[in-house]
């Protein structure tokens, strides 16, 4: 390490945000531009070296944390992007969206904050496109060998790139008219903008990926005609079926899901629309789902213009600090976290239903109710115990011209066909089933990400990505170099 005493001289200092009065007129990301450099390299030297680096084990990708924190402490950009880009091929869509499973593994946030790792990783990533360090890598000599990719999220991106690199021919079909499945039309423009996304497009179409956008494989492109074509193929299609809430009023509109309301207001973004259909301005809106989704929900509602924004999360309001009985160190803990929709909506007070930051904790959605046209009006709600049990007497109606449901994902889309038509076996919680090498029950047929491991993080679908790359690899060939950070199997670090 460079500074042997920066973890005791140096305090914790995160990339600073916008003013919420100044970022919430626009969808630029919600960070200072150009903040972060004169802070980071003090903030690398927080790094303590540690001789059993906990922050390996608590990111599914294997990143080389403290060798490159030192490199960055040093300032040597070019060495810190060479060991970065050796585990993670999107390093700035991972220090942009993850929520930093490394950080709360990090030994020194035993007792202090922790090392600022996602804010270093970005750092590095931007500075290594700013500084020329990532030109594209195409490959020595091909291998005579065709792969499909099916998705385009970070998944089957990871994929296609390791698998380029290998020497394969790649094509990625999407079935969308833009690449990068939730990255593009999920992930709000404030969270990550989308020139980051096509630059890593562009690196990957340098070095010979092919894409075939507006393409639904079982649906445009039959399923078996594409197993037929290519010598494997990559299911990276991501979870897509969205969970439901069976309450009376569900049929009233008005009542959305996440995943159709955010994908306008991303094509607003875009310049394909000049305003969302399904714009939140001027209504009041409730979010039902306390996760990531929901939070993305709010602050894209806050953009345009809401009456008000509630957001309901079924769970009891956590704790600042970890409970060490429950989720001790190095486990990812459940704790109270301000994201950047949270802070705007405090500031703003955009429920004034709600304490602080327009979340209603531990509640739970009783019904819809309507007005004479069909259309939602208000939601009625109901405080529930740690058991997810009624509390008595604690029944109230909230407004409700838009109702978002956030609720997550349970497995991929059946409805196009790929699955049926391939004869995939399938998961009883709807997921495809795949053995120990990511190989589906369809010979050449391979598996990864969401579709197969459930709704997860964005740094297990990227190692998901890598992994499976090595696995076809080895199918193809025989044998392989490419890394596998994880298997099919492994989960996350829990008690």
């Amino acid at each position: 390490m460079a500074d042997p005493k920066g973890f005791m001289t140096t305090p914790r200092q995160d990339w600073p945000r916008r003013p919420v009065g100044e970022r919430v007129r626009d969808w630029d990301e919600v960070y200072v531009p150009g903040a972060l450099l004169p802070i980071i390299s003090k903030q690398a030297d927080r790094c303590m070296d540690c001789g059993i680096p906990f922050c390996h084990e608590a990111c599914p990708l294997g990143n080389l944390i403290p060798e490159w924190n030192d490199l960055v402490s040093r300032d040597d950009w070019r060495a810190a992007a060479d060991r970065l880009h050796a585990t993670n091929n999107f390093p700035e869509f991972t220090g942009r969206l993850c929520p930093a499973p490394c950080e709360a593994g990090c030994v020194l946030a035993i007792n202090q904050p922790a090392v600022t790792i996602k804010n270093v990783e970005v750092a590095i990533a931007d500075r290594a496109w700013e500084l020329g360090f990532a030109p594209p890598q195409a490959p020595d000599r091909l291998s005579g060998r065709t792969v499909a990719v099916v998705g385009s999220g970070p998944t089957g991106l990871a994929a296609a790139q390791q698998l380029t690199r290998a020497g394969h021919t790649v094509a990625v079909y999407e079935k969308d008219d833009r690449l990068g499945g939730l990255m593009r039309y999920g992930i709000p423009e404030f969270k990550m903008e989308k020139r980051h996304l096509e630059r890593r497009i562009e690196q990957m179409r340098a070095e010979g990926t092919k894409f075939r956008t507006s393409t639904a494989v079982g649906r445009d492109v039959g399923a078996a005609e594409l197993r037929a074509r290519y010598d494997a193929v990559v299911i990276a299609t991501g979870a897509t079926a969205w969970r439901e809430l069976p309450v009376p009023g569900r049929e009233l509109a008005g009542v959305q899901q996440a995943m159709e309301y955010l994908p306008l207001a991303n094509r607003v973004c875009e310049g394909d629309l000049e305003s969302s259909p399904m714009s939140a301005a001027g209504k009041h809106v409730v979010i039902v789902g306390g996760g990531d989704t929901g939070a993305d929900c709010l602050g894209t509602a806050v953009r345009e213009g809401a009456a008000s924004v509630t957001q309901l999360d079924i769970y009891a309001q956590p704790g600042a600090e970890r409970d060490e009985d429950a989720e001790p160190w190095p486990t990812y803990p459940k704790i109270y976290r301000l994201s950047a929709a949270h802070e705007e909506a405090g500031e703003l007070g955009t429920a004034p239903t709600a304490d602080a930051d327009a979340r209603l904790f531990a509640a739970s959605t009783l019904r819809f109710v309507g007005d004479a046209d069909g259309h939602v009006r208000s939601l009625h709600l109901v405080e529930v115990d740690a058991g997810r049990r009624p509390v008595a007497g604690t029944g109230r109606s909230l407004p409700a011209d838009l109702v978002l449901l956030a609720l997550g994902f349970s497995g991929p889309d059946r409805e196009d066909g790929l699955i049926g038509q391939l004869g995939l076996a399938m998961e009883a919680r709807g997921t495809i089933t795949r053995d120990a090498g990511f190989a589906t029950s369809v010979p050449g047929v391979f598996a990864a990400g969401d579709a197969a491991r459930g709704q997860s993080l964005i740094v297990w679908a990227i190692a998901e990505g890598r992994a499976v790359a090595a696995a076809v690899d080895r199918y193809l060939t025989g044998s392989t170099r490419l890394p596998a950070p994880i298997g099919p199997y492994d989960r996350p670090m829990t008690v």
